[in-house]
């Protein structure tokens, strides 16, 4: 075991840093874990708290009806939303995206996402990988889930992983720890009373069969749950009775890492204070909240205006502290009746995303928080002839980047002439990771993690950080 010491720190949040890191050794090339934070801290990362927002488009957006359309295509693969200009030269994006358009050199537009598994459960958007890889040892890791075991430590008062995917079943179960094990799974608080949003009962089996971890609040035991933390009068006052017991009584040596923090988290204060958002200025609240859509029609599984402000959570989150979090959007599953759910759906992503980047922009934070923005895969540029719907379409598909310190205003990719394939420029999902990896100061394609057989596993076998970016 390596300790590493050190005088704390504060971010220009206020948010205090961790004085102590104890996490185990691991090499690439001679470097070791020391060296990286050497080298991290002269590059200035440590004094900014660099983190990602990972934004999941659940289902699988369609990429003529988003950032690629193409108005000379055949009707029935252009469908029936116009183009409209951003404020790129020459740049067109779908007329559901105004918002986005107007700020569209904030944002990197990728047309040309391909090397997609065809799944729904969204491991590719969390990790890269397709769920089969090293799935006799347990699975790759989620990013969020490899950034708790190489940034975080127990004595952290925020998890370095926050998981508020909360939409369909197989999506819940998207950020896996996989081999490094429970201790390194992402904290899944309760939004339940937050955000409703009614699953079809084929998916509340789907979601039922998955087991009860997929529904787990985050709780350290039956006195100090999650639930606990909307009433901080109560958890304040038995603070000191809990550290004392703890301490006393030596649960906090049996504890496992995982464990540890999490009286660390429910204790500080600081998480808590983060997911309240009757702690944050109604004005900013108010900003978040998309206008109630008049057009279209809202599916079932579908969310509604006010979903846009898990994206305020996402912020409020890595002010306090989070290094990776995932947000999820619902529901892009159009195999019927695409255009109508879409003209009510994508708007609402549209202003709650460029509500973020401004709130960020304001704040003074934006290049300190990477953003992604995309789906397990693309949908079929041919609208199919039973119910108006685009169906799975793997081959292609959309992303936006933003943040980070980035270079924005941009389109990377080309697809053919209906938004097929890619015909320059294809950028992998491992592309993606590679560069928020090294957003957060991390060589995804130098540093090993051991899995379970001790064998050292770079975090990417393939892909590169974009270099346009």
């Amino acid at each position: 075991m390596l300790t590493i010491t050190g005088r704390q720190r504060r971010n220009c949040n206020g948010v205090s840093r961790r004085a102590v890191l104890a996490a185990g050794t691991f090499g690439f090339g001679g470097w070791m874990l020391a060296d990286l934070l050497k080298a991290e801290e002269a590059s200035g990362i440590r004094n900014s708290q660099k983190s990602v927002i990972n934004i999941h488009l659940d289902g699988g957006p369609p990429q003529l009806d988003t950032i690629d359309p193409k108005p000379n295509a055949p009707i029935e693969f252009r469908g029936e939303f116009a183009p409209i200009q951003t404020s790129l030269t020459g740049v067109q994006i779908s007329e559901l995206m105004p918002q986005v358009a107007a700020a569209a050199d904030q944002f990197t537009f990728i047309r040309t996402l391909v090397g997609s598994a065809g799944k729904h459960d969204a491991f590719q958007c969390q990790s890269g990988f397709t769920d089969k890889d090293l799935s006799s040892f347990g699975g790759r890791p989620a990013m969020g889930c490899v950034v708790s075991k190489l940034l975080g430590s127990s004595s952290d008062v925020t998890p370095a992983f926050v998981d508020l995917m909360q939409g369909r079943p197989l999506v819940r179960n998207s950020a896996r720890a996989g081999f490094l094990g429970p201790s390194y799974q992402p904290f899944r608080p309760d939004m339940s009373s937050m955000f409703q949003r009614e699953l079809e009962a084929g998916m509340k089996g789907e979601l039922s069969r998955l087991g009860e971890q997929q529904t787990v609040s985050l709780e350290l035991n039956p006195s100090l749950s999650y639930r606990r933390l909307d009433d901080r009068r109560s958890l304040l006052a038995g603070l000191d009775q809990i550290r004392r017991n703890v301490d006393s009584s030596g649960m906090m040596s049996a504890m496992d890492r995982f464990q540890q923090q999490a009286v660390g988290i429910l204790t500080s204060g600081d998480f808590a204070r983060a997911m309240d958002l009757s702690s944050e200025d109604p004005q900013v609240i108010a900003k978040y909240v998309a206008p109630g859509s008049k057009q279209g029609v809202q599916s079932t599984t579908s969310e509604g205006p006010d979903s846009t402000r898990k994206f305020l959570l996402a912020r409020r989150l890595v002010e306090a502290g989070v290094r990776c979090v995932s947000v999820t959007i619902s529901d892009f599953d159009t195999h019927s009746n695409n255009f109508e759910r879409m003209r009510n759906l994508m708007p609402i992503v549209d202003h709650g995303l460029c509500a973020l980047v401004n709130d960020l922009t304001e704040r003074g934070m934006l290049d300190d928080v990477s953003i992604v923005v995309w789906g397990e895969f693309g949908r079929t540029p041919r609208i199919n002839d039973k119910d108006g719907g685009r169906d799975h379409w793997p081959r292609v598909g959309p992303a936006l980047l933003t943040g980070g310190g980035m270079k924005t205003g941009q389109v990377i990719g080309e697809t053919d002439r209906v938004a097929g394939s890619a015909i320059s420029r294809p950028v992998h999902y491992k592309d993606i990771f590679a560069t928020l990896y090294k957003n957060l100061g991390i060589d995804a394609r130098q540093i090993t993690i051991e899995d379970p057989q001790g064998r050292p596993q770079y975090l990417l076998d393939e892909g590169e950080p974009l270099p346009e970016v």
